[in-house]
């Protein structure tokens, strides 16, 4: 029992402000308000998880109780309150985990503790670690306590999401962000902890596990212990990226150069020995864009700095990143952000996989395509159609003549004459149009004749054409009026007579009929059944009427006359048992007979 593993991240905690790793800012200003005698009877540790907010607030409660500090405001680790507190037996230090104490009976158990003064040391410290998880009430019972403490309390909060705390509680605390731990302090901490620990270590896998623990110290720390129990206390670079499941950065530069060739089938080859090693899509996707990303970053030498690979990677990265093409990366890394966004709602999660690097592989060929005058232009994608552009032409001017009377602008109809041979067909029409002329003298088109006589086009195309075309002029639409409207109302009525639609033309003569405007009038029916008998002959109706007004704008509505309505027969109004009651009111034998019958009528 005496030789029971610990894990790295307790075994190495820190315990003086001077091995706290990556927060300078905060362990400076704890020890300057120490040796000056200035601390405050509330702190708030907020920040990422494993950075060291439960850390600091340990040591922060040593060093205020330690009977012999050192000059620089850190603990001696040897008086009693020292070795009490390292053994985990000092009284004048107080945990609450608030995720499982969070109610108010236990905030008021922690209140009623406060009211006792320490037996032994300066202060009594109350550490709340995940402090948000109190509930509101909770809160509420501890702001009295939090804002007047007595003299020798200090209340140390520590929490990851600081916007989940009352901003009451916020503003009688003296507040200290943490910030995540940098790469390469972590890698310096893993290197001080292998050399102790005797453990070979490649500074590629070190580096390797910074970057997966993402600022985290106690995540590093993990990932460590597991890395040395999986490779038997050797951690090297090739074996960390197998525990990891990383993808190493050689199949991305294998992979970007195969596109950049165009060699699909490379590349295809390439993800199938990715995908057989048990790497999933979303994995090569992600790991894809970070390394087009990353050669972004290399593009430029001021941004060169937010690089963060392997030793020995930077020249690798920087080589490759000189000859690509930065269109090239910025549209790989737009497709792959698509790919990997739409990757969950796929139902074949390989085939969208493949489906992205196949537009990689051509996406060079496109961005050629689209380069003008030795410049990459952006094409616009136009989701609507795009109407035909023609060349415009200039319209021809015709001289006004003195002597010429003012005549009507001409329209013409062309229709070519029918012959025995072939049968008739439209030909095109090319529209004239009149030139304008001035307002006060209207001028029409006319063409000059040998003997001097002047004629207008129609007759100028009748003497050219009359063998081929009948020529006619096109009739101007007529607006509505009442009595043309009745003749061919009637006319219509006619023609449903001989149809033998005898009800549907008894209706059409007694509706009535008021003109709205030029080109809509409303139909007045005296029942419903007469509104469908004018509903189903709409179709034929209308185009009967445009056509004897020669207007194609000409509609109607069908009202109902609201003050009149229907004979419906009685037998019809009534329900089945009103229509008993009926019958037996007429024929009171009826009523007698279901009586004395004992009937049951089912209505």
């Amino acid at each position: 029992m005496e030789n029971k593993f610990i894990v790295s991240a307790r075994k190495y905690r820190p315990q003086n402000f001077n091995t706290v790793v990556g927060q300078s800012h905060i362990t400076t200003t704890l020890k300057n308000a120490i040796r000056n005698n200035q601390l405050a009877h509330a702190f708030l540790f907020c920040g990422p998880r494993g950075v060291g907010k439960t850390t600091c607030a340990r040591i922060l409660a040593k060093t205020i109780n330690c009977t012999n500090p050192t000059p620089d405001g850190e603990a001696c680790n040897t008086c009693n309150s020292c070795v009490s507190f390292d053994a985990g037996t000092s009284l004048n230090i107080h945990e609450l985990d608030a995720a499982s104490n969070n109610s108010v009976d236990d905030i008021r158990t922690l209140v009623e503790q406060v009211r006792f003064a320490p037996q032994a040391g300066k202060y009594k410290v109350y550490i709340v670690d995940e402090v948000h998880m109190l509930s509101a009430s909770a809160f509420n019972a501890f702001l009295k306590t939090l804002e007047e403490p007595p003299s020798y309390a200090i209340f140390i909060l520590a929490t990851t999401e600081k916007h989940k705390i009352l901003p009451t509680i916020l503003s009688r605390c003296q507040i200290f962000d943490f910030k995540r731990i940098t790469n390469s302090d972590t890698v310096d901490h893993l290197q001080e902890i292998v050399d102790k620990e005797e453990i070979k270590a490649e500074k590629a896998a070190l580096q390797v596990i910074a970057q997966k623990s993402e600022g985290c110290m106690r995540d590093s720390l993990s990932i460590l212990d597991k890395i040395v129990s999986f490779t038997n206390g050797t951690v090297t670079y090739q074996n960390t990226l197998e525990h990891l499941n990383i993808l190493d950065e050689d199949y991305y530069f294998k992979m970007l150069e195969s596109m950049q060739q165009q060699d699909m089938a490379a590349a295809m080859l390439l993800f199938d020995e990715i995908n057989r090693k048990g790497f999933e899509g979303d994995l090569v996707l992600n790991g894809f864009a970070e390394f087009i990303r990353n050669l972004l970053v290399c593009k430029d030498p001021k941004s060169a700095a937010l690089l963060e690979v392997v030793e020995g990677m930077r020249e690798k990265y920087v080589a490759v990143a000189s000859q690509t093409g930065l269109s090239y990366l910025v549209s790989a890394l737009n497709i792959l952000n698509e790919s990997e966004i739409n990757y969950k709602m796929a139902r074949n999660k390989r085939l969208h996989v493949e489906l992205t690097l196949i537009k990689l592989n051509f996406l060079q060929q496109a961005i050629d395509l689209s380069v003008e005058n030795g410049q990459v232009v952006k094409k616009k994608r136009v989701d609507g159609p795009v109407a035909f552009r023609i060349q415009p032409v200039a319209p021809v001017q015709f001289k006004p003549t003195a002597t010429a009377p003012a005549a009507p602008e001409a329209k013409l109809y062309i229709e070519q004459k029918t012959t025995q041979a072939t049968a008739p067909t439209a030909q095109p029409v090319t529209p004239v149009a009149t030139a304008p002329a001035p307002a006060a003298k209207p001028v029409t088109r006319s063409i000059p004749t040998s003997g001097g006589q002047k004629k207008n086009l129609l007759e100028t195309l009748r003497a050219k054409y009359g063998d081929q075309y009948a020529i006619e002029e096109i009739k101007e639409a007529e607006v509505l009026n009442i009595e043309k409207l009745r003749e061919c109302w009637d006319q219509y009525a006619a023609q449903l007579e001989k149809q033998q639609k005898h009800s549907s033309a008894g209706t059409f003569k007694s509706a009535r009929l008021t003109i709205e405007n030029d080109i809509r009038f409303t139909i007045t029916v005296s029942a419903l059944t007469s509104q469908k008998f004018v509903e189903q002959e709409r179709m034929m109706l209308i185009d009967h009427l445009q056509t004897a007004f020669n207007n194609r704008a000409i509609s109607f509505d069908v009202l109902v006359e609201a003050s009149e309505r229907e004979d419906i027969p009685v037998h019809m109004r009534l329900n089945s048992k009103q229509k008993f009651e009926h019958i037996a009111e007429q024929y009171p034998l009826v009523k007698e007979l279901k009586e004395r019958l004992k009937l049951e009528i089912d209505y």
